[in-house]
C-alpha cells in the first residue's frame, strides 16, 4: 500500500500542470460569439468583446464586436491599440489569406513588424458569427517565442462559435 501512495505522490508531481480553460460568452449581457481559451492566458472581457495574453506574454489575442456603423472604429481601435502599445506594421509585408472557422467565412491580414522585444507577427481577422455582426480578431505574436502556442492557438481560434440567436 505504501508503495502504491509513493507510486501516486511521484506520478502526481510528474505529471505536467493541467491548463483548464472555459467557454466564454460575449459580451456576457447579449452574446454574440463564444470561445474558449485556457485560463492561464488570463481571458477578460472588455468593453468591446474579450482579450487574453498567454502566460507568457507572447502572444495578444482580442476579439472585438462590430456592426455596420462601428465597423470602422473597432478595426481603427484595433490599429491604435497597437501603435500604443509600441507596435510598428511593416506595411509592405501584408498578405491575404481567407479560411473557414466553424462555417463563419474569416479574412485575414497578416504582417510582420516590430515591438519593444524585436521581431512580431501581426494579424487582424474578420468574420461575421450572424448577419449584422462582426468579429475583429486581433493578433500580436512575438517570433521565436509564439511558435511554441501552436497548437494551443489553433485550438481556441477553433472554438470561436456563434453563441446562437
Amino acid at each position: 500500500m505504501k508503495k502504491m501512495l509513493a507510486a501516486a505522490a511521484l506520478a502526481t508531481m510528474l505529471i505536467p500542470c493541467v491548463s483548464f480553460a472555459e467557454t466564454l460568452k460575449f459580451p456576457s449581457e447579449k452574446p454574440i460569439a463564444q470561445i474558449t481559451i485556457p485560463d492561464s492566458w488570463g481571458p477578460e472581457e472588455t468593453e468591446t468583446g474579450i482579450q487574453a495574453t498567454s502566460d507568457d506574454s507572447a502572444i495578444y489575442l482580442s476579439i472585438d464586436i462590430a456592426d455596420e456603423k462601428t465597423s470602422d472604429k473597432v478595426i481603427s481601435d484595433a490599429i491604435d491599440f497597437l501603435q500604443q502599445n509600441g507596435v510598428s506594421i511593416d506595411e509592405k509585408s501584408q498578405k491575404e489569406s481567407d479560411d473557414t472557422v466553424n462555417g463563419m467565412k474569416m479574412s485575414n491580414l497578416d504582417w510582420s513588424g516590430k515591438d519593444k522585444d524585436g521581431p512580431v507577427n501581426i494579424g487582424l481577422s474578420f468574420l461575421s458569427p450572424k448577419p449584422g455582426k462582426l468579429l475583429v480578431i486581433t493578433y500580436w505574436g512575438t517570433k521565436g517565442e509564439q511558435e511554441k502556442h501552436g497548437p494551443e492557438l489553433l485550438a481556441i481560434i477553433q472554438s470561436l462559435k456563434s453563441a446562437g440567436k
